[in-house]
Order: C-alpha cells, then structure tokens, then sequence
C-alpha cells in the first residue's frame, strides 16, 4: 500500500474545498430567491391600493348592490306625480307626506333639483329616495314591505381641519384672497370678523390680512368654511385683531380687549360691492340732470345681491314709489332709521312690524324705481334727520362682562401668538 505525497493531499484538499464553497453558494442563491419571491406574493397591498380597490358609497350604500335612477324635479311638477312614476303606491305615497310633515315640508323640493331612486332589483320598486339638502346631509327615505315609509335626515361623515392665509394687498381684497384660492364665502367672513374696525370700502395697496380658519371636508367634495377663529388686518390705522369666542352665553368676534369687533351698526347693507354715489347734498341727478341733494350712500352690487339689516330694529315700511322703487324702511331705537332703496324683491315673510337682527337678509338688489343700474340706496336718519352715516360715530357695543375675561384672554393669547407667527406674503401682482 503506498502513500500519497504531502503534496498531493495539500492539492486535493483544496479542491474539495473549492467545490464545496461553490455548492453552497449554489444553495444560498436558491435559498435566498425563493424567500424573496415569497415576500413579494405575500406582501399586503399598500394602503393607496385598498383604497383603489374599495368600493365608493353612495348614500352609504354600495352601488355595485344596487340600482340607481335619478329624477330631476320638474317646475310645477306634483311630489305625488313623481312617486307614481317611480312606481310607489298610493299608500306608501300618503305615508310619505304624513311622514315627512315633522322633518321636512314637501312643497320644499325645489324644481331643478335631483331625487335619487334606488332598487335592489332593476325592475322591483324602489326601496331608497335621496334628496340633497345641502353638502353635509340629506333625506333619505325607506320604503317598506308593509306600506309604511320610514324617513330620517343623515349627516354625511365629515373631517375638520384648521387652515391659514395671508397676504399683502396689491389691488383689491376680493383679488388678492381669489388669487390666494379663497372664495367668496371666506371673504365674507373675514368682514364679519373685522366688520366694524375696517372699513374694506377703502383697501389699500400695502395692507395686510391674516387668518386662522376651520376647514371641512366631506367626501370628494369641495371643503366648506366652518368658523373664522382668528383674523387680522393692518392699515394706515394700524392693527386689528378679531378673536372667535364663543361659551354659554356668548359667541361672536372680539378685539384683544373683549370688545365686539362687530358694532351696533354696519358700514354697508351689502357684501361684495362697491360705492357707487355718495352721500353729496350738491349732487347732479343722473337721469333728471338737474341738481338735486344725494341723502344717502349708493352701493353698487350684482343683481340679487342680498341686502341685509345693518343693526337690529322693526320694520316699519315695506313699500313701492316711483322714485324708490321697492324699499323697506327699519327703526333701530329712538334715534336711528335705516332705509334700503331700488330693491328686485322683499325677503320671503318680511312685512310691516317684522323684528329683524344684524346682518339678517331683507331683500335683493335690484334697480326698480328711478335707477340707472342694480344698486341699493342706503339712507340713514338720526333723530329724524338724514345724515351721511359714514361719518357718524355709533355708540360701540358692550364687551364682555369680567367674569368671561379670563378664559377669553387665554384664547386671545393662543389666536395672537398663532396670527403672529403666520408670515404674509404678496398674493396678486398689480
């Protein structure tokens, strides 16, 4: 038996050694891969992709179980006529108007608005009515087997976030906030905030605006505007800072101080417009070209505009001349009158003796009576004589009592420690 040389063993045990290093590279590969691929088919969809493949409600239901059929409501069109053609019986329609009377008043459906129908089956009677009252809730109505009809008003499920904005006037508010992406409805509640520290009549190039705002959204719909809880604008008079506040007995806007930043009074009747004419006793009337006193301001807006009360009071006229055209005419206290001019239409229910509050609408702009254009004539008395109210100094309302202060100045804090730290910028090249 002869033996291999040390050198020779050397040599092969190298080669074993090669060979298993390959062998197990080989199995690692395998082995690895194959964990790999199983991960992959394994790995729970991401939270994008379940939203992808779930399914949309629609009124809370699933429209893949469900047949839907829209009605639009027709003028002069009879809820009873749409029903029967919707197939529901004479029962369930007199079910439907007994039990809607509590909730809702059937003369209400407005023509040119949508009724959703829906069915289990496509040719079965429908078990489900919708009908839009506005983006946050609807009626939806159940009809069942036995006739009866179950109705309920629904809230659609909504979240609520805070927003800010700011910006540096360079030519109007209403530009600069639409070229920020706020509408109207945000516009029109920065004025209530601040509706009597600025006069938003006399914008100018310069000023600044901050805001602190509640966001709500519901579904894929456009966000509404909850409340301003925070607003601030600096001009030539300085700063003005309205803070949201609201408890048991009290809720509106006030200045660091407590006071309401809304006054007795208002500046204007109407929102989103412009003075047109102002108050000039040597003014030349522009359809009889001869000099007649102008004894009021002239706002100029687009036809319809609502026209609201610019201070609690009692209606004491609601009438029609040819000179004034449609006007309605309102006694505040013993001192103050307002009167509203060349209106299209008298708000629905307003009549003599009629109790109005700030800000509630009392009619349209329009341009009846001897008007040029839509505009609204606004006449101030005072002690029975017609005064310019622009210039006139309102008594200021009563701030909060002392014993509200301080949890109202803990808020006051926070809303102006936030509204300082907000950086504005230009928000509308001129």
């Amino acid at each position: 038996m002869s033996l291999e040389s040390p050198e020779l063993l050397k040599k092969e045990k190298k080669r074993i050694e090669f060979f298993l290093i390959v062998a197990f590279s080989i199995c690692a590969f395998f082995v690895v891969s194959s964990f790999l691929t199983f991960d992959r088919s394994e790995k729970p969809p991401k939270d994008s992709e379940v939203n992808k493949i779930k399914e949309k409600l629609v009124f809370g239901l699933k429209p893949s179980q469900y047949h839907f059929h829209t009605h639009t409501i027709q003028q002069n069109q009879f809820m009873g006529e749409i029903l029967n053609l919707n197939e529901i019986n004479f029962d369930q329609t007199l079910a439907f108007v007994k039990n809607t009377a509590d909730i809702f008043n059937v003369r209400s459906f407005r023509a040119g608005k949508n009724l959703t129908f829906v069915r289990a089956e496509e040719c079965a009677a429908p078990c489900y009515m919708f009908y839009e009252l506005g983006k946050r809730e609807y009626l939806k109505y159940t009809f069942c087997e036995d006739s009866d009809v179950q109705v309920e008003t629904v809230e659609r499920p909504f979240t609520k976030c805070e927003s800010e904005a700011h910006g540096v006037i360079t030519s109007s508010l209403s530009e600069a906030m639409e070229s920020a992406g706020l509408s109207y409805q945000l516009i029109s509640k920065m004025e209530d905030a601040l509706a009597s520290s600025v006069d938003f009549y006399h914008i100018q190039k310069g000023d600044e605006f901050k805001l602190i705002y509640e966001e709500i959204h519901i579904e894929d719909k456009d966000p509404l505007y909850g409340e301003v809880l925070g607003a601030y604008f600096k001009n030539s008079q300085g700063e003005h800072f309205a803070v949201y506040f609201e408890n048991e007995r009290y809720d509106g806007f006030y200045d660091l101080e407590g006071r309401p930043t809304k006054g007795a009074f208002l500046r204007a009747p109407v929102k989103f417009s412009r003075i047109s004419s102002r108050y000039n006793r040597n003014r030349i009337h522009p359809i009889k070209k001869r000099r007649i006193p102008h004894l009021g301001t002239d706002y100029a807006a687009s036809h319809g505009t609502p026209i609201i009360s610019v201070a609690n009071g009692v209606v004491t006229k609601v009438s029609f001349t040819r000179n004034n055209g449609k006007y309605v005419k309102i006694r505040h206290d013993k001192t103050y009158e307002t009167q509203y001019l060349h209106m299209s239409g008298f708000a629905k229910g307003l009549k003599k003796g009629s109790r109005v509050t700030q800000g509630q609408v009392i009619g349209y702009v329009g341009a009846t009576g001897l008007a040029t254009g839509p505009h609204v004539c606004f006449r101030f008395w005072k002690n029975g004589q017609q005064i310019n109210h622009l210039r006139e100094n309102f008594p200021p309302a009563d701030p909060l009592p002392e014993s509200d202060m301080d949890s109202f100045n803990a808020k006051a804090d926070i809303i102006k420690e936030r509204l300082n730290s907000i950086e504005a910028t230009p928000v509308l090249a001129e």
